[in-house]
């Protein structure tokens, strides 16, 4: 991939995955521009955490499916890793270690060079307000100080594109206010481009520049937040179904998109097992 998207920090054309006989993902096709915060919200099932795994070269796809800032993820999935930093829904801070010690674990797997290697992890404990924490066991740690740890591991090879699978599942408003606030930071000094999944809709609403609604594997909602409650509600007027002075939320989009798709086919029991178990360790 060359040219135009190179400009682009995410590309996905007619991206499609299937796990056997099911479609996790069926002919995305999304583009996050290089330096916005993109919020990738739907229901459980819809396949957002399936694309994402994709984006990362988790899960393999064919040539062409998946750019990241010009990069395809099937011919140059090396290139793509290097330009990542990721924080999976799954907590993958280890308990057992110092909050210095996961950062330096981090640090050493996407080879930070040696000599740099001590300055990048104390920068990466810093930029998320952890550095007077650094030496304790992350088992000592509080749900909203693990989510901090893991945002300081993938910050600390310095990443051009930082993804995160709901980053702030299981924590109290006053955590997650926290998070954003140091993501917003790193993002502000570095110029960072974001892409998050989230089912707090008023997370999406305050922190995303642009969102996508995805239910059963494609987008059918893209646009900024203001844009989508003003669409849902200009259509509800024209309807009759609300008055002039109404104004949707992001949750009134969200339920419209995926509303009829709310049943048991929305994720499975794995999914909502890894939810609670990834919530109560936070809690």
């Amino acid at each position: 991939m060359t040219g135009d998207a190179a400009a682009e920090a995410v590309t996905c054309t007619g991206l499609a995955y299937a796990f056997g006989g099911t479609k996790a993902v069926d002919g995305l096709d999304l583009t996050v521009r290089e330096g916005e915060v993109f919020g990738l919200l739907g229901p459980n099932g819809a396949g957002k955490t399936t694309a994402i795994r994709c984006i990362t070269t988790l899960l393999p796809v064919p040539p062409g499916m998946v750019g990241v800032f010009g990069h395809d993820a099937a011919r140059d999935r090396m290139a793509v890793r290097r330009l990542l930093g990721y924080v999976p829904q799954q907590l993958s801070a280890d308990a057992g270690l110092t909050g210095r010690e996961n950062v330096d674990l981090f640090a050493r797997v996407f080879d930070v060079p040696r000599r740099e290697r001590a300055e990048r992890v104390a920068q990466a404990l810093a930029a998320v307000d952890l550095a007077d924490a650094a030496d304790r066991l992350a088992s000592t740690y509080s749900g909203g100080m693990v989510r901090r740890l893991e945002l300081a591991q993938a910050l600390v090879s310095a990443p051009r594109l930082l993804i995160l699978d709901e980053p702030t599942i299981g924590l109290d408003p006053i955590a997650r206010t926290s998070v954003w606030e140091h993501i917003e930071a790193v993002r502000a000094a570095t110029g960072m481009t974001v892409l998050v999944t989230t089912h707090y809709m008023d997370e999406a609403d305050h922190y995303c520049d642009r969102v996508g609604l995805m239910h059963r594997g494609r987008v059918r909602a893209l646009g900024t937040p203001v844009e989508l409650r003003r669409g849902l509600g200009e259509r509800r007027r024209a309807e009759g179904t609300a008055d002039a002075d109404t104004l949707p939320t992001l949750e009134d989009v969200f339920r419209d998109v995926a509303g009829s798709g709310l049943d048991d086919e929305s994720g499975d029991f794995r999914d909502v097992r890894s939810t609670r178990r990834t919530a109560h360790r936070v809690g």
